[in-house]
């Protein structure tokens, strides 16, 4: 690695990450609370169909950072391959901006953000990960901070992107706001590649082996290749349901398989680490099931069934566009991460914190929680429609569920999972994560609406059956989490004691 000169703390080394990954996750969630009102609004998919295919959208962008992370260990270097990706994910939003509303254009452009996203997510977060390196004390709020900045960033896009869309549109035709918003998201990616631009020497000395090496251009050119060749492979897939839903299972069964081999063939002491990692990251597919609803089953009942007037004691005081009510997830996220580091930080010095498992449990309640408010909401409805500030309390416990569960699952990976094999695992780690984004978009049309159905009284009936199911299973996972607590204490101990040193044998001329 190279020398620090002057040295750099890890504050501002985080800083710079942070700042970046703050305005990658403008970019993506600024184009993802429009996507799927735009395949419904725009290019006139049924709620099935767009489901399904941002389902397989979300699968891919969350699966290619197997291979991304790879790319990083191996080939371009950690930090190249961050600032490679969000490249790609400019030039994939630029597409968006482009005024057609040709489907298969939409594909490649779905396709290009994939690749982008794969090769900037996972080298992300490993570089957070080797920033903290060795400090246990530090990684679970590193990484919860983290977290809170990829809601900074979303935050403010999906309070901006709809409203753009609205402004532009009703200024200068339809078809210019929903692609101005989503060029907007492009232009976030610009000045967060500036940004690191101004800060680069911060992380001049974090990285992987070929960062600190003069580029490879042989491999340079075959990951340029290998990264036209999944655009189309993306988009072909995109446009086929039955083969997305055959590679996303696949990617699944692959998954285990991959956890399987590295649990059979790693070091005795790694173990009981790759275990537990893969107990949590079968828990966290469940819960990124339920997070699924967000931009599918819950965006298109805000459009159908939740009054866009925010009113308290009689009093209106504003109106939101539908799909801004996807910004509360990261509000309360922003509202709710240094709380809960405090509260981390502070059991932490005394030693009561509690265990990651038991985080994960606690986040299933709140989901569940989260869940049956919206449920409780249709008990209220007047004409079909409930009271917004259901959405405000059911979007809160979902998001204090979503950073106990998913918050931590970097941080999961970073502290049971060999450094060795850091880049990979938080790559399967995300496929992972994509294939139960496919599957809650599966979930989601549960919800589905046909077209000839206007009645938002039947609709919300459509709806809270859902999200009351979905309240029962989150209360089924909490009951499973519960139960595999003395498993995964078991597990963490034995991890945490392999890397004692074994106390020598005392001999008589010792005594």
């Amino acid at each position: 690695m190279a020398i620090q000169n002057p040295p750099v703390s890890q504050t501002k080394s985080f800083s710079t990450v942070f700042l970046i990954e703050m305005w990658e996750r403008f970019g993506f969630y600024g184009m993802q609370v429009l996507m799927v009102t735009y395949m419904v609004k725009k290019l006139g998919f049924g709620d099935s169909d767009a489901n399904l295919v941002w389902g397989a959208a979300a699968a891919l962008i969350y699966a290619t950072p197997a291979i991304g992370g790879w790319v990083g260990d191996k080939l371009l270097g950690t930090r190249r391959t961050m600032l490679t990706g969000s490249v790609v994910l400019a030039l994939g939003y630029a597409l968006l901006w482009i005024p057609t509303n040709n489907p298969y254009f939409l594909y490649i452009a779905l396709g290009v953000i994939t690749v982008g996203n794969g090769m900037f997510k996972p080298n992300a977060g490993n570089l957070v990960r080797k920033i903290y390196e060795g400090d246990e004390v530090r990684i679970d709020s590193a990484f919860t901070i983290y977290y809170m900045a990829v809601n900074i960033g979303s935050t403010v896009s999906m309070l901006l992107t709809p409203w753009i869309r609205d402004y532009v549109g009703e200024h200068y035709g339809d078809a210019l706001g929903w692609h101005t918003a989503f060029g907007v998201c492009s232009i976030g990616l610009v000045l967060g590649l500036i940004n690191y631009a101004l800060m680069r020497r911060t992380l001049a000395h974090i990285g992987s082996g070929p960062d600190e090496r003069p580029v490879n251009f042989g491999r340079a050119a075959a990951v340029f290749l290998g990264g036209i060749v999944m655009v189309l492979v993306a988009a072909f897939i995109l446009q086929n349901q039955g083969v997305a839903k055959l590679c996303v299972y696949a990617a699944g069964v692959v998954i285990l398989g991959i956890f399987a081999h590295l649990i059979r063939s790693s070091e005795p002491s790694e173990r009981a680490g790759l275990v537990a990692a893969l107990v949590l990251t079968v828990q966290t597919i469940f819960f990124f099931i339920f997070y699924q609803q967000m931009s599918t089953s819950l965006n298109l009942f805000a459009q159908r069934n939740v009054d866009l007037s925010f009113n308290l004691f009689g009093l209106h005081i504003f109106n939101w566009i539908p799909e801004q009510f996807q910004s509360l997830n990261a509000i309360w996220i922003v509202i709710l991460s240094p709380i809960l580091v405090l509260v981390y930080n502070s059991l932490g010095k005394t030693g009561k914190d509690l265990p990651v498992a038991g985080k994960f449990a606690l986040g299933f309640a709140a989901v569940a929680a989260g869940f049956f408010i919206y449920g409780l909401g249709a008990h209220t409805a007047v004409a079909g429609q409930i009271s917004s500030w259901y959405m405000v309390w059911g979007y809160g416990l979902y998001s204090l569920g979503e950073l106990l569960v998913s918050g931590l699952g970097l941080a999961m990976i970073a502290r049971y999972v060999p450094a060795r094999m850091g880049g990979f695992m938080m790559g399967a780690y995300y496929v992972a994560v994509g294939v139960a984004q496919y599957m809650g978009s599966v979930v989601a049309n549960y919800a589905s609406i046909p077209k000839d159905l206007q009645d938002p009284i039947q609709s919300l009936d459509i709806y809270t059956s859902l999200f009351n199911k979905l309240g029962l299973t989150g209360i089924v996972c909490t009951a499973i989490a519960v139960a595999m607590l003395p498993l995964m204490k078991k597990l963490s101990m034995s991890h945490a004691l392999s890397f004692i040193p074994p106390v020598p044998p005392v001999h008589n001329e010792d005594l």
